[in-house]
C-alpha cells in the first residue's frame, strides 16, 4: 500500500512516481477512516486522481482508497492481488533483460539444484516440460500472463535470482507500499 499525505503549503510538492502532485487546499485532519470507490466523476465534487497514478498504484475503476489521518491508501487489494502483481512485475523485469535462452538456461539450472537437493514441487515439474518444449510464447505466456494459470505457475518460478537483490527489494517495497 502506498499513502500519501497532503500537508504544508500550496508550493509543497510530493512526487509519487513519475508525477508531481501539488497542494493548494489542504486537508490537514480526518476524523476517521473512510474507503471510497474510485469512480468517474461527471458534474460532482470529488477528488481527482490523474490516470497514471492509478496506473502506478494498480487501480482503476470499481477499485478502493482508503482515506485515513494519514492520507490516501492506495491499493487495499488483498495480500495475494499484491504478490501476484509482485510475481508478475519480476517476470517483466526478467523477460527485458534476458534473452529466452538464457531465461531457460538459468530457470533449468535452478530446477535441478533444487531436484538434487529433495526440494521439488509438482510446479516444477510443470516449468521443467515448458522449459524444455522451447516454445518462447508458451514460456512468456507462463511469466507474463495475467490468467490463473500463469499466476500459478509464478507462485514457484523457477527463475529466481537473476535480478539485482537491491532492484527485487525496491519491488517488494513498492507492492508493499
Amino acid at each position: 500500500m502506498r499513502a500519501i499525505s497532503y500537508r504544508g503549503g500550496p508550493s509543497q510538492q510530493l512526487a509519487a512516481g513519475s508525477f508531481v502532485l501539488r497542494s493548494t487546499s489542504v486537508i490537514t485532519c480526518y476524523t476517521a477512516t473512510m474507503r471510497t470507490t474510485i469512480r468517474r466523476v461527471g458534474n460532482s465534487l470529488g477528488v481527482l486522481i490523474p490516470k497514471s497514478a492509478l496506473q502506478i498504484w494498480g487501480l482503476g475503476e470499481g477499485d478502493s482508497l482508503e482515506v485515513t489521518d494519514e492520507g490516501l491508501i492506495a491499493g487495499s487489494r488483498p495480500i495475494h492481488d499484491r504478490l501476484d502483481e509482485l510475481k508478475r512485475r519480476i517476470a517483466v523485469e526478467i523477460v527485458s533483460r534476458f534473452t529466452p535462452a538464457y531465461i531457460r538456461a538459468q530457470s533449468l539450472a535452478n530446477l535441478s539444484r533444487w531436484e538434487s537437493q529433495g526440494s521439488w514441487v509438482p510446479a516444477y515439474g510443470d516449468w521443467r516440460e515448458l522449459l524444455n518444449s522451447g516454445d518462447d510464447g508458451a514460456l512468456f505466456a507462463a511469466m507474463l500472463g495475467r490468467d490463473e494459470r500463469a499466476n500459478e505457475l509464478r507462485q514457484s518460478a523457477p527463475y529466481v535470482g537473476m535480478l539485482p537483490r537491491h532492484f527485487t527489494k525496491r519491488l517488494n517495497e513498492e507492492i508493499a507500499g
